[in-house]
């Protein structure tokens, strides 16, 4: 099993997708846990002074300006964190539940937070167990940092709350600790805002969408050139020449290239490259590239932005070197925000002209010789034609959640937080239009699959015809009609990746 060592430098996102994704388990080291103590040592001289400090003596967001007597901290994290785990609505995906927690816990082994090591190894403790706390849709506004889905977490430390164990089950909290050997922790001062007050939930969503997205851009660059291979397109357009020199983004010349070398030793594009009298290719085949290659790009940017936040400390207030603690606003989401709504706008357009492409495979007036539907008995059989219809209704959802969360903001908290990102909910949309594109791009492939082979006895590329041959493991070719629906949802399962 894969071991992930936190010190108080950062994590990879390979390290965030393998313990969040494949169980890989963590481990605090040695210098991590000696600055958590002495950061502990300042929290706890600010605790037994007079002086009110936000977080330790004082109460949360608009009622900051109470002061918390001693006797009444430890309620006082307590009912934090009991309050503040207030979400709503379905559970949230496993993955995305221990992906939070893990750079959660990161940002506790930087020593920047003032917990206890007893925190940070209780919580790691949990992350190993397989305990996954009960995080819930509806609760996080992505400002003060993902608030109620932290808290949910938080609960569960505290030996409160729901929880599922290793086999995915819900179980009691304190039968689920004790099976592990995990004592519950009575949180102290400071300790309760340092669990819930930073982005990782949408921080977790963007590192996971990232790694989905790249996959589905090298499928749908392959998927594309089987495309204008059945629709007798010239591969001359994806020149290095035409890219790299004359306009020079990169995704764009990667993708141009991908779809070069997927046609390369096609008999269909050789067959008809000179003298079959079309000039151009339609946009949706001719403009693959730039379309996949401006998504690449703004993958890119959202990579950037990602590896920024996940090498930032995030909490509210937070242990400066000198000691001093101090406020600050570094919890707000809106740099992660606004990338993930802008992967969302990425998506839409990779899966509009996708569907494009399938559509001219149905229509006898633009397939170039094809049969209406790429229907086995046209008029007997409708063949592909509601598969168009799903792919649409895809596409149509999928614009409707290109619609930027993060220009929302609804204030909270009697106006002390006036204004949030909403990131929670834009990662939150952004996982559904990843896989609404997954299934755009499965319908294309069974529809460019059934074209290409029509195209006999000319063959295809090598590329192409391969990927025909594993989709036709799973996926009939050309035939009566028959239940179409679980065949485009066989060719989706192809395209998840084994990681999932």
């Amino acid at each position: 099993m894969q071991e992930i060592v936190l010190g108080t430098s950062g994590l990879s996102f390979a390290d965030v997708i393998a313990v969040a994704r494949h169980g890989a388990e963590v481990s605090i080291s040695e210098a991590s846990l000696s600055a958590m103590a002495e950061t502990r040592a300042h929290i706890e001289k600010l605790a037994a002074g007079d002086e009110p400090v936000y977080g330790i003596s004082t109460g949360f967001g608009a009622l900051a300006q109470r002061h918390i007597p001693m006797a009444d901290r430890v309620q006082l994290q307590k009912s934090l964190i009991r309050s503040h785990a207030a979400g709503m609505g379905d559970p949230v995906e496993t993955e995305v539940v221990r992906a939070m927690m893990l750079l959660r816990l990161r940002t506790m082994c930087s020593g920047r937070t003032g917990v206890r090591p007893v925190v940070a190894q209780t919580y790691a403790a949990i992350l190993n167990a397989r305990i996954t706390p009960r995080v819930v849709e509806f609760g996080s506004l992505g400002c003060s940092g993902d608030l109620a889905p932290l808290a949910h977490c938080a609960m569960v430390l505290m030996g409160e709350g729901r929880a599922f164990g290793p086999d995915g089950t819900e179980a009691p909290v304190a039968s689920l600790l004790a099976a592990a050997g995990i004592e519950p922790v009575e949180l102290a001062e400071k300790e309760g805002l340092a669990l819930i007050n930073g982005t990782d939930g949408m921080l977790g969503m963007l590192i996971m969408a990232i790694a989905d997205f790249e996959t589905l851009l090298d499928q749908g660059d392959v998927v594309a050139a089987m495309s204008v291979e059945g629709q007798m397109g010239t591969d001359r357009v994806y020149r290095p020449e035409l890219h790299e020199g004359l306009r020079p983004h990169p995704g764009q010349a990667t993708s141009a290239a991908n779809m070069f070398a997927a046609l390369q030793g096609s008999e269909i594009v050789q067959s008809h490259r000179h003298g079959d009298g079309v000039v151009q290719d339609a946009y949706s085949l001719r403009c693959a590239p730039q379309v996949a290659g401006a998504a690449r790009d703004t993958l890119t940017h959202a990579k950037l932005v990602a590896e920024r936040e996940l090498a930032s400390v995030i909490d509210n207030p937070v242990v400066l070197e000198s000691g001093e603690v101090t406020s600050n606003g570094n919890f707000h989401g809106a740099p992660v925000a606004m990338v993930l709504d802008f992967l969302a706008i990425a998506a839409a357009d990779v899966g509009s002209i996708s569907e494009r492409r399938t559509d001219r495979f149905l229509d006898v007036s633009r397939n170039r010789g094809l049969p209406a539907f790429l229907a086995n008995d046209p008029g007997v059989d409708s063949g592909l034609m509601i598969a168009q219809y799903t792919q649409a209704g895809l596409v149509s959802e999928n614009k409707r959640l290109a619609n930027p969360a993060s220009v929302d903001s609804i204030p909270s908290s009697a106006m002390q937080e006036d204004h949030v990102s909403m990131g929670w909910h834009a990662a939150r949309k952004l996982r559904k239009s990843l896989d609404n594109l997954r299934r755009i791009i499965a319908i294309e492939l069974v529809t460019a699959a059934r074209a290409v082979e029509m195209r006999a006895p000319l063959r295809p590329s090598p590329v192409t015809g391969e990927l025909i041959a594993i989709l036709r493991e799973k996926v009939p070719g050309l035939g009566p009609d028959r239940d179409l629906g679980e065949e485009l949802e066989a060719a989706y399962r192809l395209l998840v990746p084994r990681s999932h």
